[in-house]
């Protein structure tokens, strides 16, 4: 398995049109393989960063889901709304392997 982590950064104002934009993300990636494990949005500390981590099963499965929803047109909604209100200024993207307790291990072999 491989989680992507995303670290936003969320201009001052537009809380609302990101979260909206995230709601879409969370139902899209399911499409492809993949888990979405939810946007985190501030609370408390620094009000302009948010992040947002899903997984799929492999690298592979990844790149094809980067393959794959390039062409749908749900995609290309959320990438045209992310544009039209500028509901963030910049991303990164981070990917990271699980570590999990061993009895959680030995139970999914």
């Amino acid at each position: 398995m491989i989680t992507c982590y995303l670290r936003y950064e969320v201009p001052l104002g537009k809380l609302a049109e990101f979260e909206a934009y995230g709601r879409m993300w969370i139902e899209l990636v399911p499409r492809f393989g993949g888990i979405h494990h939810g946007y985190f949005l501030p609370s408390e500390g620094a009000s302009d960063i948010a992040l947002a981590m899903f997984s799929f099963p492999s690298l592979a499965a990844y790149e094809q889901y980067r393959k794959d929803s390039a062409e749908d047109p749900d995609v290309q909604k959320a990438i045209d709304f992310a544009k039209q209100t500028r509901c963030f200024i910049r991303y990164e993207r981070s990917f990271f392997r699980p570590v999990f307790p061993r009895e959680a291990a030995a139970g999914s072999a």
